[in-house]
């Protein structure tokens, strides 16, 4: 049995707040009252959107990506490489740590199924045959809407209606921006291993160029909802695209990828603190 250390690791804290962060701002955005955020659904279903959820996107890719992985000098030296020999173990982990928040949707917050049943779907097969996104171009950064669905699911759970759909879309695109910037460090490895993305298909800049686009569209997009606020967001993004457009070399690259988690976790933070003034200024 795999121990919980080795599990925490697989599931790759420092981007677990790509899908709790979601997951509070959809709370924020739906919350009429601040007691929402005690409430037993709530805290249950964002214990699943930490350790567990993340599990099953990080631990189903580390399985299928082996071959790619082995090849990638990241793997060693920034994350961990899962060899077969522990697959099997893994996966009754990511199905008894799942199961149980899955199966307890169906009482707890049915009006939410639908995005459960997305996030599922686009986590599961971004990595697994038959559909593989993420050796597909521009699929694998489209199937990179999974990180939306957990906003999507504490709307849907205490509001029992879809998000507004200018705004899912304009987080898709974000979400296909953040992860086509993660591909970029990826292309020599995966090259390599013979595996398609959308940062082996457009290269270095014109990936760049791809993401400085969705970044942009995802802002003018929101901006009916987020004000300035998408002004602001634009602009950091699109510093960052410079900037890495700048290095010279892949140490250089990998040192600004390796700050864009912290980026994107004070721009989580921001935007929930915004998104929750309404509930701050009826207190």
């Amino acid at each position: 049995m795999l121990d919980t250390k080795f599990l925490q690791k697989v599931s790759r804290p420092r981007f677990w707040l790509y899908v709790f962060g979601p997951y509070l701002i959809g709370l924020a955005a739906a919350a009429s009252d601040k007691n929402d955020f005690l409430a037993f659904d709530v805290l249950y279903f964002g214990l699943y959107f930490l350790l567990p959820a993340n599990l099953l996107i990080y631990g189903i890719n580390d399985i299928f990506d082996f071959e790619t992985d082995r090849l990638n000098p990241k793997k060693a030296e920034y994350e961990m490489l899962v060899r077969p020999e522990s697959h099997r173990a893994l996966v009754w982990a990511i199905a008894i740590l799942n199961i149980p928040f899955i199966v307890l949707a169906f009482f707890f917050a049915p009006q939410a199924l639908p995005s459960l049943g997305g996030f599922l779907f686009f986590s599961v097969f971004y990595s697994v045959p038959p559909i593989r996104a993420k050796a597909v171009p521009l699929l694998d950064s489209a199937f990179n809407i999974l990180y939306v669905f957990p906003g999507a699911f504490a709307y849907q759970m205490l509001t029992g209606s879809f998000p507004p759909l200018v705004l899912f879309v304009a987080a898709g695109l974000w979400t296909m921006a953040m992860h086509a910037y993660s591909a970029i460090p990826d292309i020599d490895a995966d090259r390599e291993a013979g595996v398609q993305t959308i940062a082996t298909l457009l290269n270095k800049n014109g990936t760049l160029l791809f993401c400085l686009a969705a970044f942009i569209a995802a802002a003018a997009m929101a901006s009916s909802y987020l004000g300035y606020i998408s002004l602001i967001l634009a602009v950091v993004y699109a510093a960052m695209i410079c900037f890495t457009w700048l290095s010279k070399n892949e140490n250089g690259l990998f040192s600004i990828y390796r700050r864009f988690p912290l980026l994107n976790a004070i721009v989580g933070f921001a935007l929930f603190w915004f998104t929750a003034f309404h509930l701050l200024i009826r207190s």
